[in-house]
């Protein structure tokens, strides 16, 4: 079954029950405990939108007969239904070009020969495309290293003396003494599945391109290759098993959602082919979050991308509120927002409607005294991309403002994906142009 979002699609009656607990999962509920083998991007919705994690997956609509998403899109299944969903740009329900020209610019690679067939395969695409941006980002707090338990058999005794194995190996004595020792050790059971992802990716057609495509990736595998000497190929399984349940480290935190992707890429087949009955498995990426990250890449010269992570402005002065601007102007003089959603006329929307779209950006403007807003939205390969609405205010002479909608044109009719990346880089400088 294949459905887009926004729109829904017929249900046979072999799907409805399957789909019915696939609908009622609401995607802060998503816990590594209750769904081991659902994989939901961005990894912490917490503290990117919470709005996004009050979400379901689905929603069965018409008594039964219909499906509809919200703007989440991926691959999801149970038992041998499978639900593939994925943005309303894609003709037909096949070619998606723009969600995998998103993933690859959100990823920072760079691949024009891949198929792009929409199926639960391109999804798991997304993890391998992924693989090196989490790998680099949790390379960058050091290498995962924790306390491990080893066995030595020497005439250095420097640990605990093991009794029985030192009778047992020692018997009549040679001069050894059996013992162990605790210690901090890179070679571990998560730089372990690490090398087995990449030795994983190193068979793959694009896996040598993704292993060094710049400087950091190449220095991120030499230096996981270089902490697990003791790696055989023999031995995935038995790491994985040990991964089941991913560390949460309160210091080497990035490395938790690392494992759930190497997890992921490794036991893609098993998956698919061998779940067990009732089990909710795939992967789920917010395409509102992947607009916005895509969008931040197009104009990275021209504003700043502002995220949980790294925005520590405060609406008052007094106490600090957080807030997080999608994209300042480098001369602070612009604030602007990432709407996932079609925007390309005037009209009225229902206040809670309206207060999701137009209320945060002017109370931004007013934070930052300027009054120029902007609204980024994909739409299909039309003429309109640009409208202007001014501010009402009570004195005729006071300029409220205009917040202006600017529409990123989005290829449609494309023959080859090749295509496709030529037009939108074309649509890409039109759009910056208007900034």
């Amino acid at each position: 079954m294949i459905t887009r979002d926004y729109n829904a699609v017929s249900i046979s009656k072999e799907e409805l029950e399957d789909l019915k607990i696939i609908s009622d999962v609401v995607i802060s509920d998503i816990t590594l405990d209750d769904y081991p083998n659902l994989l939901v991007f961005p990894d912490s919705f917490e503290n990117y939108d919470r709005d996004f994690g009050k979400k379901k997956i689905c929603s069965i609509i018409n008594q039964g007969k219909g499906l509809a998403t919200n703007s989440i899109v991926g691959f999801i299944g149970r038992n041998k239904t499978h639900l593939s969903i994925h943005s309303r740009f894609a003709p037909n329900n096949t070619e998606d070009y723009f969600l995998h020209y998103m993933f690859q610019k959100v990823s920072k690679i760079n691949l024009l020969n891949l198929h792009h067939t929409l199926s639960e395969d391109s999804f798991f695409d997304f993890l391998i495309y992924m693989f090196p941006l989490y790998l680099k980002k949790a390379i960058s707090q050091g290498i995962f290293k924790e306390y491990l338990t080893k066995y030595h058999n020497n005439a250095n005794v420097r640990g605990v003396v093991d009794v029985n194995r030192h009778i047992r190996t020692n018997e009549p004595f040679n001069g050894k003494v059996a013992y162990s020792t605790r210690e901090y050790s890179y070679d571990n059971h998560v730089t372990q599945l690490i090398r087995h992802t990449i030795e994983f990716i190193k068979k793959m057609n694009v896996g040598d391109y993704l292993l060094n495509m710049d400087d950091l990736m190449i220095q991120a595998v030499s230096q996981i290759i270089s902490s697990t000497p003791s790696y055989t190929s023999d031995a995935r399984q038995y790491v994985i098993n040990q991964n089941i349940r991913p560390t949460v480290h309160p210091y080497y935190t990035d490395y938790t959602p690392l494992q759930r992707i190497c997890l992921q890429i490794l036991r893609n087949e098993e998956l698919k082919y061998g779940q067990e009955k009732d089990e909710i498995y795939g992967v789920l990426v917010d395409a509102s979050w992947l607009w916005e990250e895509y969008v931040a890449i197009i104009i990275e010269d021209k504003y700043d991308h502002y995220t949980y992570d790294n925005s520590r402005i405060s609406l008052f002065d007094d106490v600090f509120q957080r807030i997080i601007p999608d994209y300042i102007s480098k001369d602070k003089n612009i604030v602007a927002d990432a709407k996932y959603i079609p925007l390309k006329e005037k009209r009225w929307f229902g206040e809670e409607r309206a207060t999701a779209i137009y209320y945060k950006t002017i109370a931004y403007m007013y934070r930052f005294c300027t009054n120029k807003g902007y609204l980024f939205y994909p739409y299909p390969d039309e003429d309109v991309v640009s409208i202007p609405l001014k501010i009402k205010t009570e004195k005729e002479n006071v300029n409220g403002g205009t917040i202006t909608k600017i529409g990123l044109r989005i290829p449609s009719h494309c023959s080859s994906y090749q295509e496709f990346v030529k037009k939108i880089e074309s649509y890409e400088k039109e759009f910056l142009s208007m900034l």
